[in-house]
């Protein structure tokens, strides 16, 4: 297996480019997010059809991509998000592995579908970690200085020509994206405070996405009664999935870099299946809940 020094050189950075993984479980109780790829299983597709692990770090692209520079020739596929994305000049497909040429631009242009793609380079990835993991904590981003990508930054990976695996088939390709979705949710510890008329409300029509969303969590534009009963809540332990019901009424669904303790009722957890749906909606998009 051929290798070879690659450096990334981002031109433009995007509106949200970073490098993530599959993060940092097992820490929570430190009051460390878990982090990571929000589309888990695209993250892990792009990392299959240029051959690399599954843990092997990727770019997230968020909305708007960048543009990048290689400087070495490259195995690249980008999954996820559907974007017109550009080899110079020449377009290449979504779901496909395929080679770029040392001094080759590559560049994201128009967002099709969806919210956030996931480009893999075959190869080690010499990203810093911090606690086993490339993916930034936002809050503290001295800790990954590698993984928010800004217009400059250069990201070196050991480059290995690897076998590409091809297309992805039927069986193994993302679902299609859209901008009304239905997940399916467990009830959450404080489910039986709600009242019955704010989950008749909750599981009975659509809810938009506020602009209040990003990786710590969206917040949804329908106001619900709160509790039956106003009780004093200690705050307790929520995860990636969790719906919460603040005091206005609006729901909040807490994403990989939420922190690991809340206040608020926890009405419903999001099935762990249906999560990385949420990664691709946007602002305006529209959520619809069933119970498992």
């Amino acid at each position: 297996m051929k290798q070879s020094e690659l450096t990334l050189i981002f031109l433009k950075a995007g509106m949200q480019t970073t490098v993530q993984d599959q993060g940092r479980a097992g820490l929570q109780h430190l009051g460390v997010p878990i982090g990571g790829a929000l589309d888990k299983r695209s993250a892990e597709l792009a990392n299959y059809l240029v051959g690399n692990k599954q843990q092997t770090p990727v770019l997230e692209i968020t909305m708007m991509g960048p543009e990048i520079l290689f400087d070495t020739d490259a195995l690249v596929a980008v999954t996820g998000a559907q974007f017109d994305i550009y080899i110079d000049n020449k377009i290449v497909k979504n779901e496909e592995a395929f080679h770029v040429k040392s001094g080759t631009i590559v560049r994201f242009g128009q967002l099709n579908y969806g919210c956030r793609a996931y480009m893999a380079v075959a190869g080690k990835w010499n990203a810093k970690k911090w606690k086993g993991s490339a993916s930034p904590i936002l809050q503290a981003a001295e800790a990954t200085p590698d993984s928010i990508i800004k217009k400059g930054s250069k990201l070196k990976i050991e480059s290995a020509h690897l076998n590409k695996n091809g297309t992805l088939d039927k069986n193994t390709s993302t679902p299609p994206l859209a901008n009304k979705i239905r997940l399916k949710v467990k009830p959450g510890p404080e489910f039986e405070n709600i009242s019955r008329t704010a989950i008749a409300k909750f599981f009975g029509q659509g809810h938009l996405i506020t602009q209040d969303a990003n990786r710590m969590g969206y917040r949804l534009k329908t106001e619900l009664t709160a509790l039956e009963e106003k009780k004093e809540m200690i705050s307790s332990g929520i995860i990636p999935g969790t719906v919460q019901l603040t005091s206005s009424g609006q729901p909040i669904i807490l994403l990989n870099d939420a922190q690991t303790t809340g206040g608020y009722p926890r009405i419903v957890n999001i099935t762990d299946k249906d999560l990385d749906q949420i990664a691709q909606l946007k602002p305006g998009d529209e959520i619809w809940f069933s119970l498992e």
